[in-house]
């Protein structure tokens, strides 16, 4: 018996119909990226595609579609993000990178250029994920040697990936650490920078299932307010940063008050600053060791 002829255009528009049934945003972008993945093919060849597919294909994308349509992310399904214009592997051990955290580094590079002094040669990362913040300051910084602290031994298999993905490797070492528990408080650090947990957990019901089912909580819940991990780490920061040396820090929307308050009680800190997202909303703070 002959099987029925299944073609590329065939297979995405019953993905994009299915997508859109289970009500998931961008399902024409998302049923394209499943089966581009598969063919490799861009969303246009995909339309131009004219030779039958192989059982296997469609096996794997009806496999891909239904972990979409149980709401896990496309990117843990694909393995990969894209940040800073460069291909991140994630998986469920690690968040998946965000642009206000690319905001978080056009900050920092912004801040350290404009100054009329050598850029960082020593750089501290805390919370390391997948390793986007270290790589991309190992990236654009190639003097600085660059340390970073995640409590979580998985994530730092998915970052370690990724540095040598980037031929960073060699620059950027990985210490498995509850925040600066792990390190002595010498003041070795030029520049430290963080994107910690700052979801309130009071809030968790109402998020998005793509983040509150398959997400690493570790690295999202901030405890009550998102105040709780800020507020563990923050009194110990100056005490690791060079006379001079920075700090930058990715906030939630509603906590510039609760930071500015916070670091403002420590003497070592001055130039306190938060920066806004494109939203308008305060998204960056930054403070210089005094």
């Amino acid at each position: 018996m002959v099987r029925d002829v299944v073609k590329a255009l065939e297979l995405y528009q019953s993905g994009v119909s299915r997508l859109k049934e289970a009500d998931i945003e961008d399902a024409e972008i998302e049923s394209s990226l499943l089966l581009g993945h598969l063919l490799n093919l861009s969303r246009a060849q995909i339309f131009l595609h004219e030779e039958q597919l192989a059982d296997s294909v469609i096996q794997d994308f009806e496999h891909y579609l239904s972990r979409r349509l149980t709401r896990e992310p496309l990117s843990y399904i694909l393995g990969e993000q894209e940040f800073w214009s460069l291909p991140f592997y994630v998986n469920r051990d690690v968040l998946i990178p965000r642009p206000e955290t690319e905001l978080l580094l056009e900050i920092v590079l912004q801040v350290l250029k404009g100054e009329e002094q050598e850029l960082s040669d020593r750089v501290l990362d805390m919370g390391t994920g997948s390793g986007v913040i270290p790589i991309v300051l190992a990236l654009e910084l190639p003097q600085a040697l660059v340390c970073t602290l995640d409590i979580s031994y998985a994530a730092q298999v998915v970052a370690r990936k990724n540095a040598a993905r980037h031929g960073v490797q060699d620059r950027v070492s990985f210490i498995t650490s509850d925040w600066l528990a792990g390190i002595r408080r010498t003041p070795l650090f030029d520049l430290v920078v963080t994107n910690p947990p700052y979801v309130a957990r009071e809030s968790f019901e109402s998020l998005q299932p793509e983040v509150s089912l398959f997400e690493p909580r570790l690295a999202l819940d901030g405890g009550p307010e998102g105040k709780e991990v800020i507020s563990r780490f923050a009194g110990d920061v100056a005490a690791v940063l060079k006379p001079g040396g920075r700090f930058f820090m990715e906030i939630g929307a509603d906590q510039s008050h609760f930071v500015m308050d916070l670091f403002s009680s420590f003497p070592e800190f001055d130039g306190l600053t938060v920066y806004e997202d494109y939203a308008g909303l305060p998204r960056i703070f930054h403070a210089r060791r005094s």
